[in-house]
């Protein structure tokens, strides 16, 4: 049954769906459904819900455009269960993905996912990207992207320092996302980031205002950003 839904969503939606994927992306579901009884992951379990709120709002790069490009190098900051990361990288396998989560426990989930859905170059990693963003993975990506309820600014200081000059950072946001953007501006000057695309998305079976934000990061960030951990939510920029 889950197949057949998944089927029907990916078709409005406009997506391919390979048998592989449909086993992947089923196997995926079953494995949150089992650990959501033992951790906390997501409370969004229902099979019509889960499609469309998770798996489909992870992969709306992908509904117009090329937002995402083959082969490039993606961070998933505050990643939880695996949204967006674990759907993009079923979806195009070319992907280099790295999966970043303050918690051990979902560390060990998203493993066992790897393992079990036999994921190729994709990674979890366990920590916060105020430590993180001090380490060999500072500019290293090609684009970072979040669905982490956290306001923009937030997320800026902690996902731009991970982006290579001209890279990206895409953030998943509700219907305040112009709101957000405009909050966002001492943040954006400051880390170098201009927002170049405010993008509203229509996601088949979902009522919700969704929208994906894109900021092109143009310049260098001072080497004090971001600060210490917990000063980013405490004062955002």
């Amino acid at each position: 049954m889950f197949e057949e839904k998944l089927s029907e969503a990916f078709g409005k939606a406009g997506l391919r769906l390979t048998d592989d994927m449909k086993l992947k992306f089923s196997l995926y579901y079953k494995l949150i459904v089992e650990w959501n009884e033992k951790i906390n992951l997501t409370a969004i379990t229902a099979e019509d819900e889960f499609i469309s709120k998770h798996l489909l709002d992870s992969l709306s790069v992908y509904f117009s455009g090329d937002m995402v490009k083959e082969n490039q190098k993606i961070l998933d900051i505050g990643t939880g269960a695996g949204f967006p990361g674990i759907p993009l990288k079923i979806y195009s396998d070319s992907l280099n993905v790295t999966l970043m989560d303050s918690l051990q426990k979902r560390v060990k989930f998203l493993n066992e996912v790897i393992e079990r859905l036999k994921l190729k170059n994709i990674t979890a990693i366990q920590g916060r990207a105020e430590d993180l963003a001090r380490t060999e993975l500072r500019e290293f990506f090609d684009i970072t992207v979040s669905r982490a309820v956290a306001g923009l600014p937030i997320l800026l200081e902690y996902s731009l320092p991970f982006v290579k000059k001209d890279g990206y950072f895409i953030a998943w946001k509700g219907s305040k996302a112009k709101e957000e953007a405009e909050e966002a501006g001492n943040a954006l000057k400051i880390l170098g980031g201009k927002i170049e695309d405010i993008r509203k998305i229509t996601i088949p079976n979902l009522d919700e205002e969704r929208f994906l934000i894109t900021i092109k990061k143009e310049g260098t960030i001072p080497s004090k950003y971001p600060r210490r951990a917990g000063t980013p939510t405490k004062k955002p920029l």
